[in-house]
């Protein structure tokens, strides 16, 4: 049955494949908690939908509940789907972008907690595309250095670390974020949520967002 307009009524999707997880925040409790206060913030009522465990998390048509959730959202059963954390929906941009389509052509908010992304708006809809990039990037990065074992190279002195030149891949996101109107600081946190690596330092700043769109304008 099709809710009214007037309605707001969200489906939160929870999923736990290890006890490391649960350990480490992302576990069943911290998932309910973040979608029932999302869901109380925008004034409306919220629906569970929890992932068997043993279910794999490397493909949506591998989750069963997940995929009922999207078909219910696509008939206009709730008016948005709200996640703790992007890799709780999916690891494979190829995946997410395809949700993020369902969203759009069925009208729906996808609401994403460790991101602060809201794809009900035209900025939180281009980040959560770019965010999601930028994740599967990293992964990727992490695993090739892995294989590559970079205590071997350590070892032989080869210096290891960040790269100094900056990737135009980075360089264009700050230079549409800031474009659209997002201030240094908020580019800045989003960067740092994405693991996106300064070519100096730890972590980005608004100083540094600053001066890189200075660079690249």
């Amino acid at each position: 049955m099709v809710l009214p307009m007037t309605t707001k009524h969200f489906l939160g999707y929870i999923r736990v494949s290890t006890d490391k997880q649960i350990e480490s925040g992302a576990g069943l409790t911290a998932q309910i908690n973040f979608i029932n206060a999302e869901a109380l913030r925008r004034g409306g009522t919220v629906e569970i939908i929890s992932e068997n465990e043993s279910k794999s998390g490397k493909k949506l048509s591998n989750r069963p509940a997940l995929m009922e959730a999207l078909r219910r959202l696509d008939k206009g059963e709730a008016q948005g789907l709200i996640i703790s954390k992007l890799d709780r929906l999916s690891r494979s941009v190829a995946d997410f972008l395809t949700v993020l389509e369902r969203s759009r052509k069925g009208k729906w908010s996808l609401v994403i907690g460790d991101l602060s992304i809201d794809t009900s708006t035209p900025i939180g809809e281009a980040m959560a595309t770019v965010a999601a990039t930028f994740a599967q990037l990293e992964r990727a990065r992490i695993s090739e250095r892995t294989k590559e074992g970079l205590a071997v190279k350590k070892a032989q002195g080869i210096k290891l670390g960040r790269p100094v030149v900056m990737s135009a891949t980075t360089s264009n996101f700050i230079l549409t974020l800031r474009n659209s109107g997002l201030s240094y600081s908020a580019i800045a946190t989003q960067l740092n949520k994405t693991l996106v690596p300064p070519t100096r330092g730890l972590a980005w700043y608004a100083s540094s967002v600053r001066a890189t769109y200075q660079r690249v304008s």
